[in-house]
């Protein structure tokens, strides 16, 4: 690099970081975690199309045959509900949640990274509250009250332990978005601000 290139010049070819870079339509990969988790987007949905295939089915079999099945709504319902689940840490690995982005787009870089450094402060005390919540109804959901297992049933007559599983999956989800939120801190921590030029100077 010669005296005339600097870092930050647009006429000067810059390494890439694949860890901030855009994947797919999603937003800014800030982690290894990130990367894995926006990865498994494409492998979850095709649960939506299973519970679309389940639905479909039931509609031949009620209408057509005459032979509604038990498991139909209940299992489209737990899918459904795992995929909205699962969307959260889906949505922070990609940087994707919605927000109102007038003030951090009309502030300088070094004040983003301030901004940032709070709110994954904030997101990581809100998970902790969360994940404490989730513990205990996903403990009273695989327990009894003399702590032998026992999964929480819906109370049909199939009685599939859906219940217990999508507060499993709550805990679970909640847990990663800590991880990730503790992740993005530290990013936002070391992350380089590029020095802004002097104005009205010599």
């Amino acid at each position: 690099m010669t005296d005339l290139q600097r870092p930050g010049d647009p006429s000067v070819p810059q390494a890439r970081d694949p860890l901030h870079e855009p994947h797919g339509e999603g937003g800014e990969i800030r982690s290894p975690l990130d990367a894995a988790i926006a990865m498994t987007a494409r492998a979850f949905s095709w649960i939506i199309f299973l519970a679309f295939a389940i639905s479909v089915y039931e509609v031949i079999a009620r209408y057509v045959f005459d032979s509604p099945t038990y498991w139909a709504h209940e299992s489209t319902t737990f899918l459904i509900a795992a995929v909205f689940l699962i969307g959260g840490p889906i949505a922070l690995s990609r940087d994707k949640h919605i927000r109102v982005r007038v003030l951090y787009d009309a502030v300088s870089d070094r004040t983003r990274r301030w901004l940032d450094i709070v709110n994954s402060i904030i997101a990581m005390i809100f998970f902790a509250g969360l994940g404490h919540a989730g513990w205990t109804i996903a403990w009273k959901a695989t327990h009894t009250p003399t702590g032998a297992i026992h999964f929480e049933g819906t109370g049909t007559s199939w009685n599939p332990p859906t219940p217990a599983l999508l507060k499993i999956i709550i805990f679970l989800c909640v847990c990663l978005m800590f991880v990730q939120s503790l992740l993005h801190l530290l990013e936002a921590i070391r992350r380089r601000v590029p020095v802004e030029p002097v104005r009205g100077g010599r």
